[in-house]
């Protein structure tokens, strides 16, 4: 296949240029945006600090579950000895209300589990909304039909209510982060995940392409892998970005009821739960777990609308000729463009001109 060229015209002569591959560009556009890069490098942080919380806690000399009852005044029902909630040399954020448990430690754990939980009920969400969208958008009527009921009565389930029901057949040996986990992806998320698949599978079908490929025998499974899959990336990748925000704070909410993540695992959600009747006497025992679950959330959410953007042609069309305009009018007061990005922006939105005049 001949590659696709791009024309620019410059100084009055055409010079055929490559055209960026798809991932070129989808960098590109996530780089001319600095909140979400800015957003991208503090999610790499958080995980970062989740992978390396055992080799952390090691090198402050502590753990997430021992007691130090010495670091807390019992005489006072248990507030934390010291300014700022007993912080030193040994407890790097001051120690937990009533138990000394130290708070570093268990924040840096929480986020494991946190992230954790949320990652894995994105990826089963993810999954499971795909195969149901897919199958439902290329299925016959009556299997359409099914389907599309069942996603609607998933859709209808209120999370808290199934949660607390299924916790209570579920038995209390069974890991507590994975039946979280479960419990979200199955209640929540890919409902809506596989009715956004179904709505893009059935534009995608009636493209030549598509229809091409089952005319000529492919069967359902080849034309949904060859076919679908690919032109189904973009979107799935923006709601799956979007995904994982909601489902850390649908963690939190559930450990925060007692419904979710039970001690001595620590968790964000469960750190709030007890910290309620705290933020007088210690008010750090519930700004740091608050702190955290907001700059989690506050980024990934900035990164995840920084990706959509990335991968939508017609918002990156959008700000391209919004910053053409921009630089053009630069170019009328006499300010030259500021680097050859901008030069080549000038020139792109100018041939993008000549040629709507043709029309």
């Amino acid at each position: 296949m001949s590659e696709a060229l791009v024309t620019v015209e410059t100084a009055g002569t055409e010079a055929p240029v490559p055209a960026a591959s798809g991932t070129r560009q989808f960098w590109r556009r996530l780089r001319a945006q600095r909140a979400a890069l800015v957003a991208a490098a503090v999610v790499a942080l958080l995980v970062l600090v989740a992978l390396a919380a055992p080799l952390l806690t090691a090198l402050e000399g502590q753990d997430p579950t021992t007691y130090h009852p010495s670091l807390v005044d019992s005489a006072r029902g248990g507030v934390p000895i010291g300014s700022f909630g007993g912080i030193s040399a040994d407890h790097w954020l001051g120690v937990e209300p009533q138990t000394g448990r130290d708070m570093f430690a268990r924040l840096v754990y929480g986020a494991q589990v946190s992230l954790g939980v949320a990652l894995a009920a994105t990826v089963l969400q993810v999954v499971l909304g795909v195969a149901m969208g897919v199958a439902s958008g290329l299925g016959n009527r009556w299997v359409d039909q099914v389907l599309s009921r069942i996603t609607d009565i998933f859709v209808s389930m209120p999370l808290m209510i199934m949660a607390l029901a299924l916790l209570a057949v579920v038995p209390s040996g069974f890991p507590r982060p994975v039946l979280v986990a479960l419990i979200i992806a199955l209640v929540a998320g890919w409902s809506t995940t596989a009715k956004m698949v179904r709505a893009q599978t059935l534009t995608l079908k009636n493209l030549d392409y598509v229809a091409a490929s089952r005319l000529s025998g492919w069967s359902t499974w080849r034309t949904a892998v060859r076919e679908l899959l690919p032109g189904l990336a973009a979107p799935v990748i923006t709601y799956s970005a979007l995904l994982i925000p909601s489902n850390i704070s649908a963690e939190a909410a559930l450990s925060f009821l007692g419904v979710g993540v039970k001690p001595p695992t620590p968790s964000w959600g469960q750190m709030l739960t007890s910290a309620d009747v705290w933020y007088q006497a210690a008010p750090q025992y519930l700004l740091l777990p608050a702190a955290a679950l907001f700059v989690t959330v506050f980024a990934l959410t900035v990164l995840g609308d920084g990706v959509r953007v990335a991968l939508d042609p017609r918002a990156a069309s959008r700000l391209r000729i919004g910053t053409g305009r921009r630089l053009e009018a630069r170019a009328d007061k006499g300010v030259p463009a500021t680097d050859k990005a901008d030069a080549v922006a000038m020139q792109n939105d100018a041939v993008a001109g000549k040629k709507e005049d043709r029309a």
